[in-house]
């Protein structure tokens, strides 16, 4: 299937005149509703409706038709018990920092912010778990447990809202030993698009109980209901740690070394591949002197002895595979040094090229084909003439390219465009798949048909319409 702009948008086929002003109408009806329901705290002001949509790289903002912030799963619940009467739009939103347009509010509607939903309800040591409402970031979630011994592993990068996490099954740099969002949820509460409120799952370690509701909402990105509460799996806090650097002659070979990590076992937690442009700008912007080589960047968690047993293999891997200034380091202060490229990648990225815009995307594919599909990227870069850094948590097979562009370059911007069709079709080709933690949002829905078929895609839509009879939920997002 070739992909293209073109998508099929069922108000497409509604006819101007009356049904838009019925539309209209109702429209204006739930928003008076909810005005009459919560008085102030529904705001409809320009500024506030602009931080509620989609700004983060090139995908244009569509701003709602007005914010709300719950306080609770029953507001929530009564939120959209009035959407749902008047065929409202419902966009949840978190901390904003998704990538592929989940925000946006492309046919109007509510925003609801869930900011305030921010508590942490049960922290559970014994059966390492814990209940929080979806406001809940991860840093903060961290800092609550330091005490306890017990951590909570994903790490996307931002300091996102752990309800937003769940609802785009994100992962991030410690997803090569500890797994996604989708390993993490082990129960949901959640308002589906009529307005009722369901749980699944719970604090028990394994159910066969029926369908697995849980797995089925975590992912869905606010399309079949918003998440209220989750309960989440937590992990004892490692006795040491050891994080790393190894710089290598090429692409490949740093691809190599990864690949056979993970064939022997090594049970690395993080393991993250920057190129020589990215290692470039971490140079200029955060005043470092690193090797402008493809670069990887380890971290190892267990016992001292254990850490120290598996640095010392890794190393061993890595210099057989031609990497040079191999160095790591055990105390925290000298553990951010060695990860300050990595966290800086964004940052530096944008500022190779002043002014410029961040057109940030990902592909996953088997741990076989990575060394191929990153060279084969590299050079698809090259001779498209687009300035570009390459990182990844490539331990799983994902990596992430960051096209930079002038916002008023289309020309450029349809290069960077055509460049995303062939990676996706690339990493497809490959038995991969067009995204392997941003989501699908906006901007990938073409790509899902190729992916799962059409069987798959048609299985999705019959369960979008049977609870979602008339798509108020985060329309205009993952189904085409």
């Amino acid at each position: 299937m070739t992909p293209t702009d073109t998508l099929t948008d069922p108000l497409a086929q509604i006819p101007a005149g009356a049904s838009a002003a019925a539309d209209a109408t109702a429209r204006a009806e739930g928003l008076a509703a909810l005005q009459a329901a919560f008085g102030p705290r529904l705001s409809r002001q320009a500024a506030v409706r602009a931080q509620h949509c989609h700004t983060v790289n090139w995908i244009p903002p569509e701003p709602p038709d007005a914010v709300i912030c719950p306080r609770s799963t029953a507001e929530v619940a009564r939120i959209v018990e009035i959407c749902a009467a008047h065929r409202l739009p419902v966009i949840p939103f978190g901390a904003g920092s998704s990538l592929e347009g989940h925000v946006n509010a492309p046919r109007g509607g509510v925003c609801l912010s869930l900011r305030e939903m921010d508590r942490i309800l049960e922290i559970s040591p014994a059966d390492m778990s814990v209940v929080i409402q979806p406001g809940v970031t991860r840093s903060r979630l961290n800092e609550e447990l330091r005490a306890t011994g017990l951590f909570f592993p994903i790490d996307p990068g931002a300091d996102a809202t752990l309800g937003g996490m769940a609802a785009t099954r994100a992962s991030g740099t410690n997803a090569v030993r500890y797994g996604t969002m989708r390993d993490m949820v082990m129960g949901i509460e959640a308002v589906l698009p009529d307005g009722r409120v369901m749980r699944a799952g719970g604090a028990a370690r394994k159910s066969s109980a029926g369908y697995d509701l849980t797995r089925l909402l975590v992912g869905s990105e606010g399309t079949l209901g918003i998440l209220t509460e989750l309960r989440l799996r937590l992990f004892g806090q490692p006795e040491a740690v050891a994080a790393g650097i190894a710089a290598f002659p090429d692409l490949e070979s740093a691809c190599n070394a990864v690949i056979l990590t993970i064939q022997m076992g090594l049970p690395v937690a993080r393991i993250e591949l920057m190129d020589e442009m990215q290692i470039r700008a971490c140079n200029a912007y955060s005043g470092l002197s690193l090797a402008e080589r493809p670069t990887l960047v380890f971290e190892f968690h267990g016992s001292p002895a254990a850490v120290a047993d598996e640095v010392a293999q890794f190393r061993a891997l890595a210099e057989e595979m031609g990497a040079t200034g191999v160095e790591h380091a055990t105390d925290p202060d000298s553990r951010q040094r060695l990860w300050k490229a990595r966290h800086d990648a964004h940052w530096a990225n944008l500022a190779l090229r002043p002014g410029a815009r961040n057109m940030t995307t990902d592909v996953c594919v088997p741990i076989s084909r990575l060394a191929d599909c990153v060279a084969r990227t590299q050079e698809d870069l090259r001779a498209s003439g687009i300035t570009a850094t390459i990182v990844g948590h490539v331990g799983d097979g994902n990596f992430h390219v960051l096209p930079l562009f002038d916002p008023g370059d289309a020309a450029m911007l349809g290069r960077i465009k055509a460049f995303v069709h062939r990676l996706v079709d690339r990493a497809q080709a490959m038995g991969g798949t067009c995204t392997g933690e941003h989501g699908i949002g906006q901007e990938k829905r073409r790509y899902l048909e190729a992916e799962t078929g059409a069987v798959a895609l048609s299985a999705m839509a019959a369960i979008k319409r049977a609870l979602d009879p008339h798509d108020i939920m985060n329309p205009g997002k993952i189904l085409p």
